[in-house]
């Protein structure tokens, strides 16, 4: 994930939002949205293991919620929703970011999990696979250009888990 430094928050010149990853930002923000609701519609997980997915799903709703905000405030005025870095990008590796490459997308799909498990709804745990496959994506788009901008970025990936820190 990359971060700034300074007051700075152009853009590469000749960026727009598209060039930038735009379209992947107009995605993420709906199918977060249905994956919140699907949560709470449709079958449920059988009552008899209801209780105790309830309990699992809080523990991962906390822990996915400290990690996307563990990203976000790690990267402060730095943040950006497009995958494609800032002109003026620096690699952060520290924090959160020694966790997880994307502790933002990682985080929230641990939070999506919990969420649905929570909720003990099937669809949101559909929802929630869908979103780890869209972030997957949206993760390697990033990391494509990481890698053209940060040459220790190589390194960094060999280090750190992609998404869910000591699992993936």
């Amino acid at each position: 994930m990359s971060g700034r430094h300074g007051d700075d928050r152009r853009p590469a010149p000749g960026d727009d939002i598209w060039a930038r990853g735009g379209a992947w930002v107009l995605t993420q923000f709906p199918l977060t949205a249905l994956a919140l609701f699907a949560a709470r519609v449709g079958p449920t997980i059988p009552t008899a293991v209801l209780g105790p997915a309830r309990w699992i799903g809080l523990g991962l709703f906390l822990t996915g919620g400290l990690l996307f905000l563990a990203g976000i405030l790690r990267l402060g005025s730095g943040l950006t929703p497009f995958p494609r870095p800032l002109a003026d990008a620096h690699l952060v590796q520290n924090g959160p970011y020694g966790l997880a490459r994307h502790p933002i997308y990682g985080g929230g799909v641990i939070a999506i999990v919990g969420w649905a498990l929570l909720n003990g709804g099937w669809l949101g745990l559909l929802a929630a696979a869908a979103m780890a496959v869209f972030f997957d994506a949206k993760a390697g788009v990033e990391e494509h250009w990481m890698m053209k901008r940060f040459p220790e970025y190589a390194e960094y990936r060999r280090r750190v888990r992609k998404l869910i820190p000591f699992v993936y």
